[in-house]
């Protein structure tokens, strides 16, 4: 699933309607339902032996690869034990300085910064009103 509203290329360049109606949907979203769908993505990633992620040191920092399908990791990390969980469950889950590198031979790889993610999440919930119920 796309957050940023692109299109899936087909072959011959075309979109199928289904594409078309889901790009649609997601531009018309605002930015709080975009995170909220995000948040229920399934990720997938390479289990380790002890719970937890497996992390890479790179030259950009500590890296969590995860992947948007079975068939991604498959291609990353040959067969191997794996295991998957949502987003939401990564934003909690990963360690304050980790980053997470999502479909990193993929088309369209993207960081995926849990401590900004939790600050927006944070900054959102303060903006929300407190008034009991009251809608004011």
């Amino acid at each position: 699933m796309s957050m940023n509203g692109g299109g899936v290329e087909r072959p011959g360049g075309r979109m199928t309607l289904a594409d078309l109606v889901r790009q649609e949907s997601v531009a018309r979203m605002s930015e709080a339902e975009k995170l909220a769908a995000a948040r229920e993505m399934r990720l997938y990633f390479q289990r380790p032996e002890q719970p937890g992620f497996l992390v890479s040191e790179t030259e950009a920092g500590p890296l969590v690869p995860l992947f948007t399908s079975v068939e991604g990791l498959a291609l990353f990390a040959g067969a191997c034990a794996w295991a998957s969980t949502t987003v939401g469950d990564i934003i909690e889950l990963l360690p304050d300085g980790v980053r997470a590198l999502v479909d990193p031979f993929g088309e369209h790889p993207f960081l995926l910064n849990a401590e900004a993610l939790r600050e927006v999440e944070i900054t959102e919930g303060r903006d929300l009103p407190d008034d009991g119920g009251s809608g004011r």
